[in-house]
């Protein structure tokens, strides 16, 4: 069967890895310059690594993902690091590497053992209990206000809540998401010799052995079923006849550039609500702390959400003696940031720094470099999974794989090759003779 793919991220490489290896003609149309999608890197000429534009790593729990390094053979190039966090709290930053650890030693020092027995005994049940469902019917918003009491919801959960969805999605995002945070990640962090996008490029490697195309600078313009059943992707060269189609892209692109779905299908796609994510990283001629990930909660002042330190997780040593840092926000698409230019916000970016060490000068900084993306985290409303736009759309042969269908699991490339996995089989199940 000839079928085609849109999007080169791990969803649609891992689709294409499974096709091709039975044997189905394969083309994958990316728009980007390379393979990789959100997980996707550079490397400055000096480098031996890359570097992913949005930061990212692997959990030891990641099955689907760590399942298909060892298929492929290539789990000696995975390392699992065990990076520090910290917390922001009264000016000062406290460990929190591990939430049933740190965190209740935070909390003895600082709040009633009351508030330590209400943590414990919630934090268990998020990550011990199998049964999300009834969860997705109540806000992350309402339910750990109740359960862990107000000292450690306006400490924690809020700051976080409001850091990665907005202060106007507070009331919107369901617990069933926070659960799924809580219930499998773990305190090492796995990442790829080489980096992420070292490890997208060999997969797609073995996509083009196994007789896969992927067509870089490949944006295509749309999908269309022709009158006998089959589609013709629609770009610089139009190709058809495919068999099936398969979009790995975002809800709102697959709407726009698939005219011939049913309205209500395609209002469902619209209907997906998401953030955006803008990204500035730095390299620094020396370290900024010892420290690899700083939660910081918004009411605190500083201009973005995270700070991630990301030669206290990987070594200076493989950047060339850079220390790198990223400064990273989820942000409503129509965020002010999406307009401003790398150096409006070095302007707005660089005076923050010092309060992570009161040393900081500007003269420290060697590099940097601003990437951003409107389709970055799902926002899931209370009762997502009604939501849930189904794989197989309905038109036969067409099918969507994206971030937001892996609820009630958080976005990352672990679910994005599950799903890529799943509609893999879902294509070849459904094309049987």
């Amino acid at each position: 069967m000839n079928i085609a793919i849109i999007g080169a991220g791990p969803a649609g490489l891992a689709a294409a890895y499974d096709l091709t290896k039975a044997n189905h003609r394969v083309t994958v149309y990316e728009a980007a310059p390379q393979v990789g999608g959100l997980a996707g890197g550079f490397k400055a000429p000096h480098w031996q690594w890359s570097l992913e534009k949005f930061y990212h790593h692997w959990f030891q729990s990641d099955r689907a993902v760590l399942g298909l390094i060892d298929e492929l053979g290539w789990r000696d190039q995975v390392l699992f690091p065990r990076p520090y966090t910290v917390i922001h709290h009264k000016g000062q930053f406290h460990p929190f590497d591990d939430m049933f650890s740190n965190m209740p030693l935070f909390l003895l020092r600082h709040f009633p053992i009351t508030d330590v027995i209400r943590f414990g005994l919630a934090g268990a049940y998020l990550r011990f209990s199998p049964w999300w469902q009834p969860l997705e019917k109540y806000t992350a918003d309402e339910w750990t206000r109740r359960w862990f009491g107000d000292n450690v919801y306006n400490i924690l959960w809020r700051p976080m809540l409001v850091g990665k969805f907005g202060e106007a999605n507070l009331p919107v995002v369901n617990m069933a998401w926070l659960w799924a945070r809580l219930h499998s990640r773990t305190t090492r962090l796995g990442t790829f010799v080489g980096g992420f996008q070292a490890f997208m490029d060999k997969l797609a490697d073995v996509v083009r052995r196994q007789g896969g195309e992927i067509r870089l600078d490949g944006a295509i313009n749309g999908i269309r079923q022709n009158p006998n059943g089959s589609f013709t992707v629609e770009s610089a060269s139009p190709e058809s006849p495919f068999d099936a189609v398969i979009s790995t892209s975002s809800p709102a692109l697959m709407s726009k550039i698939t005219p011939d779905l049913p309205a209500d299908y395609s209002a469902s796609l619209r209907a997906l609500k998401s953030m955006g994510a803008v990204v500035l990283i730095i390299t620094l001629d020396r370290p900024l702390t010892k420290f690899y990930w700083h939660n910081l909660p918004k009411e605190a002042g500083f201009p973005f959400l995270s700070l991630v330190e990301h030669t206290n997780y990987i070594g200076p040593e493989n950047y060339g003696g850079d220390h790198i840092v990223y400064c990273g926000d989820y942000l409503e698409p129509g965020h002010e940031y999406f307009r401003l230019s790398k150096e409006e916000l070095l302007e707005r970016f660089l005076p923050a720094l010092a309060r992570f060490n009161p040393a900081f000068d500007r003269s420290w900084m060697k590099q940097s470099w601003l990437f951003k993306a409107d389709y970055a985290q799902p926002v899931p409303p209370a009762n997502h999974s009604r939501n849930i736009p189904s794989l197989r759309t309905p038109l036969k042969g067409l099918y969507f794989a994206s971030m937001s269908q892996v609820y009630p699991w958080d976005r990352g490339t672990n679910f994005a090759v599950e799903i890529g996995r799943r509609v893999a089989r879902m294509v070849m199940e459904d094309l049987k003779p």
